[in-house]
């Protein structure tokens, strides 16, 4: 569920620290420190995303009942 939305996250961070060649600060906001903030929180939502999927158990249903 989290895997989507962590490439996004990842790619946008990608795309504004490495490929934006303007100017990296509007209205007082610095572009670089927001397309790491986005880097991080991509990779952490993937790795998230891998933990939580490993958690969960495989639940077997057993059906004794006789006809």
């Amino acid at each position: 569920m989290y895997i989507g939305a962590g490439i996004f996250l990842l790619l946008v961070g990608l795309v504004i620290v490495f490929a934006y060649n303007g100017d990296m600060s509007i209205a007082g906001l610095d572009l670089a420190a927001l397309g790491w903030i986005a880097i991080g929180l991509g990779v952490l939502a993937i790795v998230l995303s891998f933990l939580l999927t490993s958690r969960r158990r495989e639940t077997v249903v057993r059906d004794d009942r006789r006809y």
